[in-house]
């Protein structure tokens, strides 16, 4: 998972008295899919946002979907769907909850070297701060499990988390939400928005679950009755009302299986992700040296880690994906520790793994 999806979705959910909550993906720590919002930190990613410039061509369309925008919605829905999402939602704009929860997470440090994940202040739990005029976002969901994985590797495998193993997946839903939104203006003309997928200060699982489209797992994670938590998350944020969707129920019950199945005890509570001990973390976000006593846990993981989502009952049927793009490449399903120890830096450098550009830089 990625670590911008673990300490992303891993970051809000309080239900105050009950669940300490740790502050996307899914954009975007947990397994292959970490969730922290990791390539937010410079927001550059975002597509152009257009603002209404009088009464164009489109305008009389626009004016009827004023006055019926359930209508739009349902028709966004099915746009999505034609585009390869496998779901689409649409979430209000009043992250107050998650906000707190996000902020006492920051507070006992939980996102170890992380700035980033403060130093936006309340624009990620904040939308219309983010990008003014936002009234609802547009969220989507890609399934990524591939339709053939190796065999439970042994210890000469290197380790990649599931997520990196295909095509950059930033590059594949960006374009998809940027067709998707450009199907929206051909409708009802000119309106600003803007499209993130882990580019941005996003609170992407909160938004998701407020979209009706699975509820945080005990891992922080997303998960769906239908989906489990093989999937990619991406937003937009538009200035139209847009009614939103009713959040699901909650069905991890009792299970704990990702409280004990975490290799470094990185889910420290039911809803709780310290970053500082997740291998998501420490082989992509750290930039420093991993911790001496950490480092016989992590074992063969050489990028980021799925076991929160390997044993989670929800992925057993979970469905593969549609999209040709994230098929395993480069035979990076099969890798050994020792061919990987032998690239050399022109090696490293080919666009073999959908890494964080963050990862490239520091050659992890």
């Amino acid at each position: 998972m990625k670590f911008n999806q673990r300490i992303g979705r891993a970051l809000h959910r309080r239900r105050v008295a009950q669940r300490p909550q740790p502050a996307a993906h899914q954009g975007r720590l947990a397994g292959a899919k970490v969730a922290f919002e990791v390539n937010d930190r410079a927001g550059a990613d975002f597509t152009r946002q257009r603002r209404p410039q009088g009464q164009g061509v489109g305008f009389a369309v626009k004016m009827k979907f004023m006055h019926d925008w359930q209508a739009l919605a349902a028709q966004i829905k099915v746009w999505g769907g034609e585009l390869g999402f496998d779901a689409i939602g649409i979430a209000g704009t009043d992250l107050a909850v998650a906000e707190a929860g996000l902020t006492a997470w920051l507070g006992a440090g939980c996102h170890g070297e992380m700035d980033y994940m403060a130093s936006h202040g309340t624009k990620r739990s904040r939308p219309a701060e983010l990008i003014p005029g936002t009234q609802s976002v547009i969220v989507a969901r890609m399934n990524y499990l591939p339709a053939e994985t190796a065999p439970a590797p042994d210890l000469a495998t290197a380790v990649i988390a599931r997520y990196a193993q295909g095509r950059d997946y930033h590059k594949v839903l960006r374009n998809r939400l940027q067709q998707l939104a450009e199907r929206i203006e051909a409708t009802i003309g000119p309106f600003g928005y803007r499209a993130f997928t882990d580019s941005a200060p996003v609170l992407e699982v909160e938004l998701a679950r407020l979209a009706g489209l699975g509820w945080r797992g005990k891992h922080t994670l997303l998960l769906s009755t239908e989906a489990g938590s093989w999937f990619f998350l991406g937003e937009i944020y538009a200035d139209l009302p847009l009614p939103a969707d009713a959040p699901t129920g909650e069905h991890c019950g009792t299970c704990r299986a990702c409280l004990d199945a975490c290799p470094t005890g990185a889910i420290v509570a039911p809803y709780r992700v310290d970053a500082r001990r997740c291998i998501s973390y420490l082989t992509i976000e750290l930039k420093g040296s991993i911790p001496e006593d950490l480092r016989p846990l992590i074992g063969n993981r050489v990028y980021g880690c799925d076991d929160c989502q390997l044993c989670c009952p929800w992925n057993r049927e979970a469905p593969q994906t549609r999209e040709e793009g994230f098929a395993v490449r480069h035979g990076l399903d099969r890798a050994t520790l020792v061919e990987l120890f032998a690239w050399t830096e022109e090696e490293f450098a080919q666009p073999r793994l959908a890494l964080h550009p963050a990862a490239r830089r520091r050659g992890a």
